[in-house]
Formats: C-alpha cells, structure tokens, sequence
C-alpha cells in the first residue's frame, strides 16, 4: 500500500532530533577536555547550584596550541529539554550575558601536545544569575557568536518541594535480573501547583546519559500535597554493568587497564590490555565513578597544564561483528553523546572491535553500549551482561511552569545510587 505523503512528513518530523538542544560538548576539533565543576567540592557532583547559595562553577577547556585567543561566552536560559526560553536576559541576569571575555589562559608545560587551559567561573561581577532553572554557556571567539566552540550546560535550583526516592530490582518485567526500578513521590507542601499534571514536567537520568533519559512521565497515583511515581513501567532501567576503568596519569608507572605506553611521533599511545565480551558475564562489584573523568598526572601538582594528551587505544575482541547494530563507548570521555567519536569499528583482521580516542592524562570510566539499528539506546547485555545488583546514580529534575509562566522552574533535585 502505498504511503501518504502527509503520514511520512509527521514521521520525518517527529523523528527529528530537538532543534536547539543544548548538550555540554565541543563543537570544534581543537576544543577538548571540556569540564564544569562545583569551585571547591566534589569535582564528580552534578553541575547544579542552589538559586540562594549560589555557589561558584569552574568551567574549563584546552585549545590544542600555544596560541592565545580572544575567547568570549555568552549565557542563555533554557527549558526543561535545553531549548532556549523566552525569558529575557534582564529576567535571568544581573550584568553582561554575551561577549564576556574569558581572561584566565595558561600554556600547558612541557607536554607533546601543545595546549592552552582556558578557565571561567560563574557567578562573578560581570554576571548575576537570578532565576531557578537550565542554563546553557556557549563559548566563541572574537565577537562571533553564530561560531560556537562548545556549549556548557548547568542548572540552578530553587528548591520549593521534596523528593523521596528509592530503586530496587524487582520489576514488572523482572525479578531480580537484569533490570532495575526507580519509584519516587514529590512531596508539594504547601507550594501551589494547580495542575500537576500539565504543570511540572519530570527528568530522570542514570549516570548523566541521554540516550536511556526518561522524560514527559506521568504519576501514577495523586493526592493532596504527593505524587506518586510508583510502579511505573518508563522508570524500569537496564542495570547495565559497572564502569571499567583506565589509568593514564602517569606514561612511566602504567595505570589500571593500561597495557603499555609508547611515544610514535608526535603521541605517546596508550594501549589498554583487551576487554572481554561476555553476555553472560557474572556480576562483579568494584569500586567507580559512574562514567565520569577526572585530569591528574602523578609526576606534577599543576595537573591542568602538565598533563599531557595521549591516543587511547580501546579492543574489544570478537570473532564476529554485530551486523545490526553498533557499539559505542558511553561516558564522560565524550560527555555521554553517542557520536562517530566513540563509535567502534570492527577490524576483521584483528577480529576485534577498535577505537582510539585523543584523552588528557588522568582517569576515565567507560563502558561498551550496542546500540540496535533504528533505535537509540544503548544496552550492555550483548557486551557484558546486565544486572540489577550494579551501582548507578539517578538525577531526578522536577521544573514546574504554572498557568500563565514563560519558563519552567526547577523547583527540585533529587540524587540518589542503586546498588546491592
């Protein structure tokens, strides 16, 4: 039967990724190790501030040579799904929100790789932020904002209900195998919110990833002051596996994972012993940080501008390649976008999976997702199984846009780890 052009137009668009959607990731080939930390505190925490704290965010990223440019940022707020809002800069900031110049530029010290680090903070007496919410810092050069660099996301809170949250491995679908379900309730009080079912707009994320984020969920139970997300069959996520880890901070002493590091000009090139692939692979518990990186080299204290870039070389050995799907490397190494930048590709003559990814010294999670053709989450379980049993982080965001708003709050943010 032959197709109506109208029904395969309404495919293509709903099928179109969001025009807009800020993601936390360079734009440019020379931009690497772009970070967003909380100044002074734990570096693995979500890149978050309280709206009446208003705590200090580093921002961070190499420019691959020792030449200074003149780098500028702008800000923007943002939906609940980063696209840009309509609220004006003078309802979100206090001072400049565009063509701010990042004036703190080091040289990178005695490395292979020519580099120079670039760091920001926010707030500071160029800009006040003052409303709950997404945020998106893009980064340019002179005064052309149109030529994006890399784009920063964070968020800010106001925190006005609470959640109470819980994960466990009994599903639905499954009883303590490879699944896991997250169940939580927002406790309002006495914040109005008159319809909470058109109103608040709910996120949910396991370890920072976009591919498996649950977004639009309904509650499933309702009453005065509580909604229930309880048994809710779109908060069931795969267990997955604990993050493998490497080691590259040092090219002397090799590190975790590490199997040798040699210098072919103008590199050093680390190769990682192989993984195994196992989808029946047992559980076993060791100690990660749920995807994330951190920079650090053992022989200097001034880890930002000593640490060197080294080509990391990922195998993953298989006697046959996955002929309908792909497989990715997911986490923070490639700020949890499934791209052609950690896409494997299959070498039969090595009858193995390969990917070499240009990283800055220091120490990375990492895990291999198959991604099927025509969808666009990525699974462990081909690779090395699933399981309820695995330690993941979940970050439920709670925005409320009430009748009459033009952006969406976020009012609440919850943290919590699974785990055995």
């Amino acid at each position: 039967m032959k197709e109506h052009p109208l029904i395969l137009f309404l495919f293509f668009i709903l099928h179109l990724p969001l025009i807009g959607q800020y993601r936390t990731k360079p734009l440019a080939d020379n931009i690497k190790t772009l970070q967003v930390v909380i100044a002074g505190e734990n570096q693995y925490a979500l890149p978050l501030i309280d709206l009446n704290e208003m705590k200090q965010l580093t921002i961070s990223f190499d420019e691959l040579s020792h030449d200074l440019h003149n780098y500028y940022y702008m800000i923007e707020h943002c939906n609940a799904d980063w696209t840009p809002s309509s609220v004006s800069p003078l309802e979100f900031a206090n001072g400049f929100t565009t063509d701010i110049a990042v004036t703190d530029a080091q040289m990178s010290m005695n490395t292979t790789v020519n580099y120079t680090h670039y760091t920001l903070t926010i707030p500071n007496e160029d800009i006040q932020l003052k409303i709950s919410g997404n945020y998106a810092l893009s980064i340019y050069e002179d005064s052309n904002r149109d030529n994006k660099l890399a784009v920063v996301c964070f968020s800010i809170v106001d925190e006005k209900v609470a959640i109470d949250a819980q994960i466990r491995g009994n599903t639905d679908t499954d009883i303590r195998g490879k699944l896991q379900q997250l169940d939580f309730t927002v406790f309002t009080g006495n914040y109005k919110i008159n319809n909470p079912l058109s109103e608040l707009k709910i996120v949910v994320q396991q370890n920072g990833r976009y591919d498996n984020q649950v977004t639009n969920i309904s509650p499933t139970y309702t009453a005065a002051n509580k909604l229930s997300y309880i048994n809710n069959k779109s908060l069931i996520f795969e267990g997955g596996n604990e993050y493998l880890s490497i080691d590259i901070s040092s090219i002397y002493a090799y590190g975790e994972g590490v199997n040798n590091i040699r210098f072919y000009d103008p590199y050093y090139h680390a190769e990682l012993f192989p993984d195994k692939l196992d989808a029946y692979a047992n559980y076993i518990y060791y100690q990660e940080v749920n995807g994330k990186f951190v920079i650090n080299i053992q022989e200097q204290e001034e880890d930002d501008i000593w640490a060197d870039y080294l080509l990391v070389h990922f195998t993953l050995p298989t006697e046959k390649p996955f002929f309908d799907g792909h497989i990715y490397l997911i986490g923070g190494l490639n700020y949890n976008i499934l791209n052609e930048n950690v896409r494997m590709n299959y070498s039969s003559t090595l009858k193995a999976y390969e990917k070499t990814v240009l990283l800055k010294q220091g120490g990375y999670n990492y895990l291999y997702g198959f991604v099927k053709k025509g969808t666009t989450i990525a699974s462990t379980q081909p690779i090395r199984n699933s399981h309820w049993e695995t330690e993941n982080e979940y970050a439920i965001y709670v925005y409320h846009r009430g009748f009459g708003d033009r952006y969406d709050k976020l009012i609440a943010v919850r943290v919590l780890k699974s785990g055995k």
